[in-house]
C-alpha cells in the first residue's frame, strides 16, 4: 500500500475528507468551502494536485486516485462516481438511460462512449478527462420511481423495446436483482409505462 506524507493545515483537512470517502472518490472544490476561506481552499487543492495526492480531472473537479497494487499504476476515476459527484454539485437525482442502463444491469456488453443520464436538474455535458457525460433534464414522471434499481430497469426496458425483452432477459433480471430491489420495483410499478408493467411483474415473479 502506498504511503503519503501527511500534509498540514488546510491540506490535511481536505485529504481527510477525501480519505473518509475513500480511494477513487471525486469531489468538486466547492465541497470544501466550509473548511476555510475560498482562496485558501483553492490554493490547498492546487498544492495537493501538484504533489500528486489528488488529480484535477475537470474544472474544479478532483479525484483521489486508487491504485492497482499488482500492476503498480493509478486507476482512472469511475464514470459512475464522477456522475454522482456532479449530481451532488447540482443537488439533483440522476438515472442512467439508454445503452448505459442496459449495460449496468448486465443486459448488454456495449459500453457507450458517451454516458447519458436523465436528471431532474439542468441539462449539461461534461468531459472529465477521457470520460464524457451527458445529463438530460427529464419530466417528473420519468424520474418518479423511488428506487434507483427501479429507474434503471425501466430505462433498460425502454432502451431494449418490448419486442426485444426475451425470456432470457427476464431470467437474467430475475437472477441478478436482490429481494429488496424486487420489493421496491413492485412498489414503483405504477411509475412504469403501461406496456412495461406485465414485463416488470414477470421480473418480480408475480406473472408467468
Amino acid at each position: 500500500m502506498r504511503s503519503l506524507k501527511t500534509p498540514k493545515g488546510m491540506e490535511s483537512k481536505i485529504v481527510a475528507r477525501f480519505a473518509h470517502r475513500g480511494r477513487g472518490s471525486v469531489f468538486f472544490g466547492v465541497e470544501f468551502v466550509d473548511l476555510g476561506k475560498p482562496d485558501a481552499v483553492r490554493q490547498a487543492l492546487s498544492r495537493l494536485s501538484r504533489a500528486g495526492t489528488i488529480r484535477r480531472i475537470g474544472t474544479s473537479l478532483y479525484h483521489y486516485p486508487a491504485f492497482n497494487e499488482q500492476l503498480g499504476g493509478e486507476l482512472p476515476p469511475s464514470p459512475e462516481i464522477v456522475a454522482q459527484a456532479i449530481a451532488r454539485r447540482t443537488d439533483s437525482r440522476i438515472v442512467a438511460t439508454g445503452a448505459l442502463a442496459a449495460n449496468l444491469l448486465g443486459l448488454s456488453t456495449q459500453v457507450p462512449a458517451k454516458r447519458i443520464y436523465l436528471t431532474n436538474g439542468p441539462s449539461r455535458s461534461i468531459n472529465a478527462g477521457s470520460i464524457m457525460l451527458s445529463f438530460r433534464h427529464a419530466s417528473p414522471r420519468r424520474m418518479a420511481a423511488s428506487g434507483k434499481i427501479s429507474s434503471l430497469v425501466f430505462e433498460a426496458l425502454r432502451y431494449l423495446k418490448r419486442g426485444n425483452v426475451t425470456d432470457a432477459v427476464i431470467a437474467r433480471l430475475q437472477r441478478s436483482l436482490p429481494t429488496e430491489a424486487r420489493m421496491i420495483l413492485r412498489r414503483d410499478l405504477r411509475h412504469a409505462a403501461v406496456w412495461m408493467r406485465p414485463l416488470v411483474l414477470r421480473i418480480i415473479g408475480e406473472q408467468k
